[in-house]
């Protein structure tokens, strides 16, 4: 190794002593003397100028030698057009190869066992292939810098161990090169070094540095995307770098490449506002329809980036309600619950949907039912055919319940108890002792809110459900199950509301905020008024549906309570309360315990 470094610094100072570098105005050349094809494959394209020769002690002259040679420039055809193993290893035994022909045939060996699938092992241990990884060897630091990427490649898709000093040495001369190595060869050095090692590679970690040290240099939409897809989760300084590019070239990207962007942002949890809105604007002032695969996932990635754009979410509904009928019921599923993360209601696409759920019952699993009826309630969505679909429903459901992981059965009784679909099986289900069993001593956050949608679903009982006779929650357990959380710091609509309740409350024993209830829902004001509405004291009165009791008065003839509600939800309009499920539940079951609820927005 030393002495191939003290080779290497030898050839950088006799350069200073040889005439001025030959400009040559020609094609760039392959190891043949072609011009290379820019739509040949990634191992067999070899780019090089002048400049990058002479660096790596490959002079000008000893290419256009060895180009003139016509035994040199049959050796690389016959290399080309190779079509087995066998073949390339006979050019081995015939001809007296360089170091950069010995890693052509390494390369298009590699490129030979991905096409035909064929086993690494004997080509490995074969004594041919040994003798190509000598001369290679013997003279690394005159392999051309495309050859030597490929090269590097080539013996990690054949399973050369990286133990050997052979392939170390192409490691670590690869690692020498990098400074000299163009942008897009770093960049798909990195997107191999990515998929094949991850990111213990320590290779991989200095591409990526180059790459962000260089990232001015970045040019063309491919090379964004597939940065962005495939290395961009390495580094948040490349992230940011890509990011900015991105939406430089937002123009130029077409509908996949705003797909593959998207997902990635969405994968990496990085909402970059700027470059959704302009990747937004672009997909749609470009008026094409959209295949299935880009508009699932982009309303996937919209989903989970919780990025609102109605003009888009237009787009993607309209687009996709053709395609309904001929979707999977895992890609209905999908489609379904991204809209109801979004809480974005397409009325034409979620009737499709109900009408394919309807037309393909026996192709739909237990699990994929239960996700469309999830994604209904978050959106309060009654289909029009809601009779004939809750009786498939039932239907489906009968006998199943005990086979649901118990976090799933609740949200889907909760779901039910939304859509006032919730039988008192389901109800008798998840409010028995038995069932509540399995909840004690979990402290984890997912299993408090559970426990707040039992409250909720008690509530649906109690309140909602005139035929159900038990059983129902403890007072124990209504207790100790948290209601919904509040935040520490006062919104500025909570804070406009307690103003405004100051001075008609008058006093601050007329109302009470942020009041938790036994029916899991927090109410942001209470107050309780006389039949000609002038507010009473309220801790005086009995509260029925508060946790801690404060008074033991009935409420006078014709006083009623008051509750306020805040309505916080910027996707929907002030006349749209109806829908949001949850939202919506709340409101039926403090109206029925008796209080007149009060919208705030």
């Amino acid at each position: 190794m030393a002495a191939r470094l003290v080779g290497r610094c030898c050839w950088r100072h006799l350069g200073a002593f040889t005439s001025p570098p030959l400009v040559v105005l020609a094609p760039l050349l392959g190891p043949a003397g072609k011009a290379a094809s820019p739509r040949a494959l990634p191992l067999a394209s070899f780019h090089l100028s002048s400049t990058s020769n002479l660096a790596d002690g490959f002079s000008v002259k000893e290419e256009l030698e060895e180009n003139r040679n016509p035994e040199q420039r049959m050796i690389g055809e016959l290399i080309e057009t190779a079509s087995s193993p066998q073949e390339l290893f006979r050019l081995s035994e015939l001809h007296a190869l360089n170091s950069n022909q010995a890693s052509l045939i390494i390369t298009q060996l590699s490129r030979l066992v991905a096409e035909k699938k064929l086993e690494t092992e004997g080509i490995v241990q074969d004594e041919r292939f040994q003798q190509l990884i000598g001369v290679m060897d013997s003279q690394i630091s005159q392999v051309w810098n495309n050859t030597l990427v490929n090269l590097l490649k080539s013996l990690y898709c054949l399973g050369v161990a990286s133990n050997l000093p052979e392939m170390q040495s192409v490691e670590q001369e690869v690692l020498w090169r990098l400074r000299r190595l163009t942008f897009r060869q770093l960049a798909l050095l990195a997107e191999f070094l990515a998929f094949k090692q991850g990111k213990d590679s320590k290779l991989l970690q200095e591409v990526i540095k180059k790459l962000e040290l260089r990232w001015t240099e970045l040019e063309g939409t491919r090379t964004v995307v597939m940065l962005m897809g495939k290395v961009g989760h390495f580094s948040p300084t490349l992230m940011d770098r890509l990011e900015d590019k991105a939406l430089e070239l937002a123009e130029q990207f077409d509908p996949d490449d705003i797909r593959k962007i998207t997902l990635a942002l969405a994968y990496q949890n990085r909402r970059c506002v700027p470059l959704l809105r302009a990747l937004s604007y672009h997909l749609v002032q470009k008026h094409q329809e959209l295949s299935l695969h880009v508009l699932m996932d982009l309303i996937f990635a919209y989903g989970k980036l919780n990025f609102h754009q109605p003009q888009v979410f237009q787009k993607i509904a309209g687009d996709l309600q053709p395609h309904v009928p001929n979707m999977t019921p895992l890609e209905v599923t999908r489609c379904v619950r991204s809209f109801a993360l979004l809480r974005w209601l397409s009325l034409p696409l979620f009737e499709a949907i109900a009408q394919y759920t309807l037309d393909n019952t026996k192709q739909l699993s237990v699990l994929h039912l239960c996700g469309i009826v999830l994604s209904f309630a978050r959106l309060n969505f009654q289909p029009s055919v809601s009779e004939d679909f809750f009786n498939m429903v039932h239907e489906r459901l009968q006998g199943q319940l005990k086979q649901l992981d118990p976090h799933l059965l609740t949200d889907l009784v909760w779901s039910l108890c939304i859509l006032q679909q919730a039988r008192t099986p389901y109800l008798q289900h998840v409010l028995a002792p038995d069932f509540l069993v399995r909840l004690r001593g979990d402290q984890s956050i997912k299993a408090k809110t559970l426990q707040q949608k039992l409250l909720h679903i008690n509530a649906a009982a109690q309140l909602e459900s005139p035929n159900y006779a038990g059983p129902f929650l403890s007072p124990e357990m209504l207790l100790v199950a948290p209601s919904e959380p509040t935040s520490a710091r006062p919104t500025l609509l909570q804070s406009s509301l307690r103003e405004a309740l100051a001075a008609v409350m008058g006093s601050p024993e007329n109302g009470r905020f942020n009041v938790p209830t036994i029916y899991g829902w927090s109410i942001d004001a209470e107050m309780v008024v006389d039949n000609e509405n002038r507010p009473l004291p309220i801790k005086t009165f009995h509260a029925p549906h508060m946790l801690h009791k404060d008074g033991t008065k009935p409420l006078p003839p014709g006083a009623k309570r008051v509750a306020f509600l805040r309505w916080e939800f910027p996707n929907f309009s002030n006349r749209s309360k109806d829908l949001l499920g949850r939202y919506v539940m709340a409101r039926r079951h403090l109206q029925a315990a008796g209080f007149l609820v009060v919208d705030v927005s």
